[in-house]
């Protein structure tokens, strides 16, 4: 992870979560990877419920934690966990929604969908957000490893709980979004 200052500034979030439809019709909502609680803060502040939010990376974690407690956030819960190895703590299908953004670049993306969709409710919605595949995109992970929206659609349809497909939704400056819902 770059340094926070330079990180924040890589992202319109308020344009990016009113494109996705994150608002207040989201009650409880579980995050993986949350970095330095970029979405984190203001996604806690859109919906109505609690945010659940999970990192690998310990530093991440207690920024996060920083972040949303000098926000007075209390419907932030922060855990340093590897939920492909641990799950969550959070009961399968009690979300509404599971965040999937700037992670798809993972060894094991179908493993991290299947994880987003058993989370979530049927009818709920997985939310993938990822850097777009071009050179000119300051940051984001290798070009090699950087998916393109046809791949991530790809790996979701590989889940059998997803229904339509989203289409491809256009995140400026730097990024691409889809809406996935879960059908069953």
């Amino acid at each position: 992870m770059p340094n926070e200052e330079l990180w924040e500034q890589l992202f319109d979030v308020g344009l990016i979560l009113a494109r996705l439809g994150i608002d207040a019709s989201l009650a409880d909502v579980t995050e993986l990877g949350c970095g330095h609680g970029t979405f984190t803060i203001p996604v806690a502040r859109r919906i109505c419920g609690t945010l659940h939010t999970y990192d690998i990376d310990e530093a991440m974690v207690a920024r996060t934690r920083e972040r949303a407690a000098d926000a007075g956030l209390a419907n932030v819960e922060v855990g340093h966990r590897d939920v492909l190895l641990h799950g969550f703590r959070e009961s399968p299908g009690s979300q509404d929604a599971c965040l999937l953004f700037n992670i798809l670049h993972h060894e094991e993306p179908v493993a991290l969908f299947t994880a987003a969709a058993g989370i979530v409710r049927t009818g709920g919605l997985v939310f993938a957000i990822h850097w777009r595949h071009d050179a000119a995109t300051p940051r984001g992970p290798d070009l090699s490893i950087r998916p393109r929206p046809e791949e991530i659609l790809a790996w979701a349809a590989e889940v059998s709980r997803f229904g339509v497909m989203s289409e491809v939704l256009d995140l400026p400056p730097w990024h691409f979004g889809l809406v996935l819902p879960v059908a069953c």
